[in-house]
């Protein structure tokens, strides 16, 4: 991975909404569409999970209406679906090695990412690095296993995801283990959304980039490239 720059991608490893068989993993656009974004503006990008192997799509995010350009793309991709049915076990990755993270969301990290020490190893290191982070919808979990080894981190940081009230219009409220929304005000987060539910927004505060929802991917993916472009050392 010398002489280019990189790009870690956390995806989510869990696959079962609970008390339910309804399946859950990663949201297929959200991570396509921030996938292309990054290969564009000339990041190399590493698929990496809990478990490694190939992680689990949410089967509703490949339904029809839900396919994005990029997922048509990602489908047609074969190099990118070798590189998603051999993700990286997130043990094995040095946060050394890359320029910045990004965590896409489907419902999935609200049990592992949000709770995983690999996760709050790798997110502390980006830190005490200097190197942004990107989260979008239900990926910003993360963050609350952050918020286990730095209690303090989140206070005051502005920040968005997936709205109680998204979660409520999915119906999906009943089957999770806690609301993100919710959790993040509750580690002392700044917390905004856009005015209206499942349209782009996208937040900043510092090297932390969050975004709502699917529709802000992409969104929040160049605007992680944006920091990424005008870095300079300072924490987040």
């Amino acid at each position: 991975m010398e002489n280019k720059r990189n790009i870690l991608m956390i995806l989510s490893s869990h696959d079962r909404m609970d008390g339910t068989d309804s399946k859950t993993g990663v949201w297929l656009g959200e991570m396509t569409d921030p996938y292309y974004k990054f290969e564009e503006a000339g990041y190399q990008v590493l698929l990496a999970s809990p478990l490694g192997g190939e992680p689990p799509l949410d089967p509703m995010s490949k339904l029809t209406e839900q396919l994005t350009s990029d997922n048509r793309k990602f489908l047609d991709d074969e190099n990118a679906q070798q590189r998603f049915k051999n993700t990286v076990q997130l043990e094995s990755v040095q946060s050394s090695a890359f320029d910045g993270v990004f965590i896409p969301g489907g419902h999935g990290p609200l049990w592992d990412l949000a709770r995983h020490p690999e996760v709050s190893r790798l997110l502390t290191d980006f830190i005490k690095e200097h190197k942004p982070i990107g989260a979008v919808c239900h990926g910003p979990a993360a963050l609350v296993a952050l918020a286990q080894t730095d209690p303090d981190f989140l206070v005051g940081k502005h920040v968005t995801a997936f709205t109680n009230m998204e979660e409520n219009l999915v119906m999906r409220s009943d089957y999770i283990p806690f609301k993100l929304e919710s959790r993040l005000k509750e580690l002392g987060a700044s917390f905004s959304s856009a005015p209206v539910p499942f349209v782009p927004h996208v937040v900043r505060d510092g090297n932390l980039v969050t975004g709502q929802n699917p529709l802000s991917a992409g969104p929040t993916a160049t605007k992680l490239i944006e920091v990424l472009q005008e870095i300079s050392p300072k924490d987040i």
